[in-house]
């Protein structure tokens, strides 16, 4: 009798790696003899209606969960909904959900409507004269501002989305789409920065006299316009803004967004101006002043969201806090 006990005593101890003397996790190791008598179970579907049965069985290891939509009602609980229509939504139908939460949102979101509306008007009539003129630096910076249009639209999609329920397939939620969003203005930003440091080496090695005055109205148009967006945004207008919610993301990135446009425009300003006063290599320093000042006043933002994404530690928790709840929990 002793001789069993003590074998199946070392076969607990080769099996776990714990004493002799450690019972801390023999419920979830060791099977019940009634549990190896009774027969496999068949999954029992979450939305059986058969009281009579068990609803989890202590050897069953999967469900079955039928297709469909689920969300989270007002009593907390998921709900399924079968309608599998509703999964396939067109381009149309979705634009019309965002007007929707556009015209019931908050009067950001009405903000960024609207100088999405005045971008697209300017940059239309800055293609059209463009192509009509023959001007191949209008046709680019139109194209430039189509991009950055698109981006500013996918922010107001992410708003709009993050007011959608959790289903079946974002547990979770749509919240981190507004992060998501952030961080695509802030690679747009450092790219725009990369961009203007280039130009700025271009404009270094060839002749100045090549530069197009003639960009100097849609940089003026285009500064007015970006200004309208700053003072909509003014109160994310900050460099290092402490976020409580993943909105606050999204807006400062709206925000950092037509600023970073507004010193683009002004450093072509100021750039023409001083190439009319005869000053050598005014282009070139502008050009380079205005890539700094994007470059720094977008890293921020895309450590931030970075951060975020990666699942990263805040910052504010300290390191030696983390490496003690570690060791609790692996202890």
């Amino acid at each position: 009798m002793d001789t069993a006990s003590n074998d199946s005593q070392d076969s607990w101890n080769r099996d776990t790696g714990f004493g002799a003397n450690d019972r801390r996790f023999a419920f979830s190791r060791r099977t019940s003899s009634k549990q190896w008598q009774e027969p496999p179970h068949t999954p029992i579907p979450i939305n059986s209606d058969d009281s009579a049965k068990p609803l989890l069985s202590r050897n069953m290891s999967s469900i079955n969960i039928p297709p469909g939509s689920y969300f989270a009602s007002e009593s907390n609980k998921f709900c399924s909904v079968k309608d599998k229509s509703s999964d396939k939504l067109s381009v149309l139908s979705l634009a019309f959900t965002i007007l929707e939460n556009v015209r019931s949102g908050n009067r950001y979101m009405k903000r960024l409507f609207l100088m999405i509306s005045l971008n697209v008007l300017y940059t239309t009539a800055e293609l059209a004269i463009g192509l009509l003129t023959g001007r191949i630096g209008l046709v680019s910076d139109a194209f430039h501002l189509t991009f950055g249009c698109g981006l500013l639209t996918f922010s107001l999609f992410a708003i709009a989305a993050s007011r959608s329920k959790p289903d079946h397939v974002f547990t979770y939620g749509y919240k981190r789409l507004e992060v998501l969003a952030a961080f695509t203005n802030a690679l747009f930003l450092l790219f725009l920065s990369f961009s203007l440091a280039v130009e700025a080496l271009h404009a270094f090695i060839q002749d100045e006299s090549e530069h197009k005055h003639y960009l100097i109205f849609s940089a003026v148009t285009n500064l007015m316009v970006n200004l309208i967006g700053v003072w909509f945004f003014r109160s994310y207008a900050r460099l290092n803004l402490v976020y409580r919610k993943a909105e606050d993301m999204n807006y400062h990135s709206i925000c950092l967004h037509v600023l970073a446009d507004s010193i683009r425009s002004a450093g072509l300003i100021l750039a023409s101006w001083f190439l009319s006063l005869g000053v050598q290599n005014a282009e070139v320093l502008c050009l380079g002043l205005v890539s700094v000042a994007v470059f720094m006043i977008v890293m921020p933002l895309f450590r931030a969201t970075s951060g975020v994404l990666l699942q990263m530690a805040p910052p504010s928790i300290p390191t030696s806090a983390l490496s003690k709840c570690w060791r609790q929990v692996c202890a």
